[in-house]
């Protein structure tokens, strides 16, 4: 998929700090964490990267609705309300998860692919017609969801997509 850019805050290892600061976040009931992460990362990317003025709007991969409601929040949108808090940036939710899918953790890049595909959707009222939008996810491996996600926002008039992960790393 045709990706402007692609940045995470910090590197995933595998049993190290990062791992253990997002199963807190994922699985301890602790939303403030990603939060707090997008905030950081987003004073980040403005005093460091110069990207201020960058995007029009954040978007979050959505969470099936199930999987949200047994969680109590999205993560990623936990993420993405600090990222748009320290960059001036609205944040909104125009993606919806459509299937219920099983956890990518341990799946091939091929099979996170198919596990993915024709997954999400734009949600019916949203236009974001020339849009230029920063999508972001907790953790990025292969990509597969990442680029789920952004093939549907360019195929429905998104201008330009880049991608911000909390973390990013392999197995």
């Amino acid at each position: 998929m045709p990706v402007n850019r692609a940045m995470a805050f910090i590197r995933f290892t595998k049993k190290g700090k990062s791992q253990k600061l997002l199963h807190l976040l994922k699985y301890k009931n602790k939303p403030e964490i990603g939060e707090e992460m997008g905030r950081l990362y987003g004073l980040t990317l403005v005093q460091e990267g110069g990207y201020s003025g960058e995007w029009d709007l954040i978007v979050a991969v959505p969470l099936h609705p199930l999987k949200q409601k047994r969680r109590g929040y999205n993560q990623s949108e936990k993420f993405a309300k600090g990222l748009s808090i320290s960059l001036n940036i609205r944040s909104k939710e125009v993606l919806e998860r459509r299937k219920f899918t099983e956890t990518q953790t341990k799946k091939s890049r091929l099979q996170r692919l198919e596990n993915v595909d024709e997954v999400f959707d734009l949600k019916d009222s949203e236009n974001i017609n020339g849009l230029r939008i920063l999508l972001v996810d907790d953790v990025i491996t292969t990509g597969a969801t990442l680029c789920a996600c952004a093939n549907v926002l360019l195929a429905n008039g998104a201008k330009l997509v880049d991608l911000a992960t909390i973390a990013a790393g392999g197995q």
